[in-house]
């Protein structure tokens, strides 16, 4: 479906915050194909890594759209993002967004969620 993984053989952390597990369905929408069902592993203040059935291409734009409980509240988030790694992991694909442009609101609720 998407184009394969690059640099699957080498893994470097690349993460710029701390991050925090956060377990919830998602949906990937990476640009020219269809929405595809994601779950995700955690999240920080710039970034995210799902779990995928099909690999996504590194450097590829996605629309990333999940929820995000904070305050016994649902806040649903949709935020640009751009794919920084893919690898193989467990028959699925690991695969690390970098956010683009998380709105104020979403912001705020992911530094509440973050605490």
């Amino acid at each position: 479906m998407y184009q394969a993984c690059h640099g699957t053989n080498v893994f470097s952390e690349q993460r710029q915050s701390q991050r925090k597990i956060l377990k919830v369905k998602a949906i990937v929408v990476v640009d020219g194909f269809s929405p595809v069902m994601v779950r995700t592993v955690d999240i920080g203040s710039s970034g995210m890594c799902v779990m995928s059935p099909d690999p996504v291409q590194v450097g590829a734009e996605a629309l990333l759209r999940f929820d995000l409980v904070v305050d016994g509240s649902v806040t649903a988030i949709e935020v640009r993002s751009r794919a920084s790694y893919c690898i193989l992991s467990h028959g699925d694909f690991k695969v690390g967004f970098n956010f683009l442009n998380l709105s104020l609101s979403g912001m705020t609720q992911l530094v509440k969620f973050m605490r």
